[in-house]
């Protein structure tokens, strides 16, 4: 199963991510995880990175996509993945399809987590992340909305995308996403 999880900072995607994991065994491309591994290990793109991540900016796509094709080279994306943070933007996504059709491994669905902008700061302002200043979260939910969005359109056009009500409980979003990867597979 090779799929991409969207939706807004302080949605829930990492919780509901680890859930799909442990049940479908994709393995977890987190953009946000590897980005803020490279900046605490204060690698050369973690440097760069960081310069944006700290303002609530997106990375640029030439660091980005370089970050994910090279992971998905790596033999245990071969069996199937989960892009979290990833892409972002609609060259991102067609730099994806672009790598993704040379090793003809097409994605499988596109979940979209949706979950209203006032419950996203009441989310994000709760989290305690040092990067989740009041102002930083309004810019990354305008990021969000300004950037991100145009790819639901995008994905919606190929027919992949499936959007999830992410209010509820952890379980209740998580059996919405199960109803939709089993009817998927």
């Amino acid at each position: 199963m090779r799929l991409v999880f969207v939706g807004p900072p302080g949605a829930g995607k990492g919780t509901q991510a680890e859930k799909i994991i442990t049940k479908y065994k994709p393995v977890h491309l987190s953009t946000g995880d590897m980005l803020r591994a490279a900046r605490d290990a204060k690698t050369e793109i973690g440097v760069q990175a960081d310069k944006y991540m700290s303002g609530g900016r997106l990375v640029p796509d030439g660091v980005i996509i370089g970050i994910i094709a090279e992971r998905l080279k790596k033999d245990d994306c071969r069996q199937g993945f989960l892009l979290d943070g990833f892409p972002r933007t609609i060259a991102q996504a067609e730099a994806l399809d672009k790598m993704l059709s040379e090793a003809k491994t097409p994605l499988d669905v596109v979940l979209e987590l949706k979950v209203p902008d006032e419950e996203l700061r009441k989310r994000l302002s709760g989290r305690g992340r040092k990067d989740d200043t009041p102002a930083a979260v309004e810019e990354r939910i305008k990021g969000y909305h300004t950037i991100t969005s145009p790819l639901l359109d995008y994905y919606g056009k190929k027919g992949l995308l499936k959007t999830i009500d992410g209010l509820g409980t952890v379980e209740d979003i998580f059996s919405r996403i199960e109803a939709v990867l089993d009817a998927s597979r």
